[in-house]
């Protein structure tokens, strides 16, 4: 089968299509035929072993994917496709059935196929979407219902969303107000009428206004692009405010410091532990009408650097999308 792997740390350039073996799934695992697939935050940061977050960052990346060079050649996670096999034990899914979901950090889906456990972070795609929509559903979906529900979001509740226009923002918008937030979205000018139209409360266009300094206070500060310090955003929390954020060594420390000192918080938790039940929720959101995945652009599996380079860029809007054999779902 085709797939994109590396086998150094480095620029996007490391990446190459190349024929490798195709998996065998176990007795609880399917085999996915891989039609759609996004590239992410996580993927682009992985190639690079961190390298823009710091020494101790990278050290600790390196740790964990490989120290000298990636235990894992291929990346991606987000995902959607068809079954081509399943495992023995396996009873929910059947051959031909259409799903999507997420690999996590296993990665292993920048290829034609890949195996999944059952019982692991994947359903059956919801009717009429195509395969490019389902890949971009998880990316965004799973991050932000993560901290969203770690910081206990309610109804009635006033939250910031800064970087509202990107994978996570997106998402974000959405599931807030599902949760009943009161929600404003940062972004620039180019994308005021998207996050409106997702839900958004109001807009601020950061290249016009400047959220920390209009006097407005929230009790949640969601920094979905890691652009916005603690420090920046304490003075527009309320009191017993919480900041969630999405990267960042700096905010591991803060978590643990704000938690036992003062009274605004820094909530900020990894591993991220998703779970089928979560994407199902997803799955039924899109189904009442109340979630979309948002695609800035696809390209083909070969032109995986171009995309790569374009999600480095910091530009996107949404979802950035490699199509595999092309076509839609049925």
């Amino acid at each position: 089968m085709k797939a994109v792997v590396y086998d150094t740390y480095g620029a996007p350039d490391v990446l190459r299509l190349e024929e490798v073996h195709r998996p065998v799934p176990k007795d609880d695992e399917v085999l996915v035929k891989i039609r759609a697939v996004a590239v992410t935050r996580a993927d682009c940061a992985t190639r690079e072993a961190n390298r823009r977050s710091g020494l101790a960052v990278t050290l600790l990346s390196r740790l964990i994917s490989g120290i000298r060079r990636p235990k894992q050649p291929i990346l991606g996670s987000e995902l959607a496709g068809e079954i081509e096999a399943a495992g023995a034990d396996v009873t929910a899914f059947a051959v031909g059935d259409q799903v999507f979901g997420s690999t996590g950090f296993r990665f292993g889906a920048h290829a034609e196929f890949t195996c999944i456990q059952e019982s692991a972070r994947i359903t059956h795609m919801p009717a009429g979407m195509s395969f490019e929509e389902a890949a971009a559903v998880c990316d965004g979906g799973l991050n932000s219902l993560w901290c969203l529900r770690l910081a206990e979001l309610r109804a009635g509740q006033r939250i910031l969303i800064y970087g509202a226009s990107g994978a996570i923002g997106t998402a974000g918008v959405q599931v807030a107000k599902y949760f009943g937030a009161d929600v404003t979205a940062v972004c620039s000018t180019k994308n005021l009428e998207l996050v409106r139209s997702l839900g958004a409360d109001r807009v601020i266009d950061y290249t016009q206004e400047d959220f920390t300094r209009n006097g407005e206070t929230y009790d949640v500060i969601f920094d979905a692009v890691g652009k916005q310090p603690f420090g920046r955003c304490r003075g527009s929390l309320k009191r017993g405010g919480a900041y969630l954020a999405t990267d960042g060594f700096r905010n591991l420390i803060l978590a643990l410091w704000t938690s036992r000192i003062g009274d605004k918080k820094v909530i900020f938790q990894i591993p991220p532990r998703y779970t089928q039940k979560d994407v199902l929720f997803l799955k039924e959101l899109i189904e009442a009408g109340r979630y979309r995945a948002v695609i800035d652009r696809c390209y083909p599996l070969e032109d995986v650097v171009e995309a790569t380079r374009y999600v480095e860029t910091e530009q996107k809007t949404g979802n950035v999308v490699l199509s595999i054999d092309g076509g839609r779902a049925r």
